[in-house]
């Protein structure tokens, strides 16, 4: 069977899109492919769950855009399937007069975005969260939590409802495009054809991409963010009040550092009741290596031999040797924390999985920060969904389909 539509990828973003597709052209034929045997497996159900709501994000950037629309979009589909959520707020803590300077600059770039946030002073942080620590705080109401996962799997339900199909176990090894159409070759060395294919692949995204021929001049290298679970002393007798803290009613993150691409270890409610802390952000042994132990050589390898790669290491040596010494010795990620929850202990942290950031690097060593898609005549690559891609999956879905909508009339 020759299918309108191919899309690859059973994450959020693969989902969403899938879903839209289905819905401005409802008579077309779509096809789902996924190379887990079940779907959300990687990024879409490995990640916190927040519901951003676009702080950090350049303005004018689609960082910016689809994250303010997807929060709202997120927050109306959870509404619309009975999915759950919560808008429980983000507070983001300066703890030294170096980051107060940052947080009025991140203050700033609120407003830009058109973001409702206040200021708080020291005494007033402590009356909302009276067991952290700060000189002063971002309050973002607008910040919540969700199950990505839950919403992925509703999607798709959504869309097999409305007549899409999807294949789970399937694994595209090459892609081809012919004059008349495209062809995606699986691991059973089976043969798929479509009129256009949208590859929302994660980390995979590149080696799809160059496997159709197209120019490719980033890798995608990943980051492992590494989670502890907050033990819930709720369940426990004779706890100290100081830990109090373990029971925070906001997402509590620290000022972030401009120069640098990750957000810092924070902590975060979950929408199951529980509290993470995390993450770091630390070299990945393997584009799916979420321990130590999951070392895929060929992955090492292609790093290795991408010029990008050994251009970025010089650029964060630095804050790759405290993410590796946060990765290895559980005392240094504890204290990250402690700069704004001092409380906290050893004792109160348990196992979290963990999860990969797929960071597209281009030739230069420069981290691609917003959303990069490749283009052929019949295919678009989804090739950088950095986060909050999660956040803003509806949105982008939506960009895509209006991005393709010409191509597509007129093949």
């Amino acid at each position: 069977m020759k299918y309108d539509f191919i899309v690859i990828g059973g994450g959020i973003v693969g989902a969403a899109t899938a879903w839209q597709l289905i819905q401005t052209y409802p008579s077309r034929s779509t096809l789902l492919v996924e190379k887990e045997s079940d779907f959300a497996r990687h990024q879409t159900g490995r990640n916190s769950g927040v519901i951003h709501a676009g702080v950090y994000y350049a303005p004018g950037s689609l960082k910016a855009q689809f994250c303010k629309e997807g929060a709202a979009a997120t927050i109306a589909f959870c509404r619309e399937h009975n999915l759950p959520w919560q808008q429980c707020g983000k507070l983001l803590i300066a703890t030294s007069a170096l980051e107060i300077e940052r947080m009025h600059a991140l203050f700033k770039r609120c407003q830009q975005n058109e973001i409702a946030v206040e200021l708080l002073t020291r005494t007033q942080l402590r009356e909302r969260e009276p067991n952290i620590s700060g000189e002063g705080a971002i309050y973002v109401p607008a910040t919540g939590m969700t199950d990505y996962a839950a919403i992925c799997r509703k999607l798709l339900q959504l869309f097999v409802a409305a007549g899409g199909s999807v294949r789970a176990s399937t694994e595209v090894k090459t892609i081809v495009e012919h004059a008349n159409s495209i062809s995606i070759i699986t691991s059973r060395d089976e043969e798929l054809r479509g009129d256009y294919l949208i590859s929302c692949a994660g980390v995979m995204a590149d080696r799809l991409a160059r496997s159709q021929g197209l120019r490719a001049d980033f890798r995608i290298v990943p980051f492992r963010g590494e989670y502890f679970r907050l033990r819930d002393n709720s369940a426990l007798d004779n706890v100290p009040l100081d830990h109090a803290a373990l029971n925070v009613s906001h997402h509590i993150y620290p000022i972030p550092d401009p120069t640098l691409p990750f957000l810092g270890i924070h902590l975060t409610r979950m929408i199951d009741g529980g509290i993470t802390i995390g993450p770091n952000a630390v070299l990945a042994p393997g584009r799916e290596a979420y321990t130590n132990a999951r070392v895929n050589w060929g992955d090492m390898t292609d790093m290795a031999m991408f010029s990008g790669f050994w251009r970025l290491l010089p650029q964060y040596w630095q804050q790759g040797a405290r993410e590796l010494r946060n990765s290895l010795f559980i005392d240094a990620y504890l204290r990250e924390a402690q700069k704004y929850c001092p409380h906290l202990t050893r004792e109160d942290l348990l196992p979290h999985p963990s999860g990969i950031r797929a960071q597209a690097v281009d030739r230069t060593g420069k981290l691609v920060q917003d959303f990069l898609f490749v283009e052929s005549t019949r295919s678009l690559h989804v090739c950088n969904a950095p986060s909050p891609a999660a956040t803003s999956a509806i949105p982008i879905a939506r960009h895509i389909v209006e991005r393709i909508s010409p191509r597509f009339s007129a093949v």
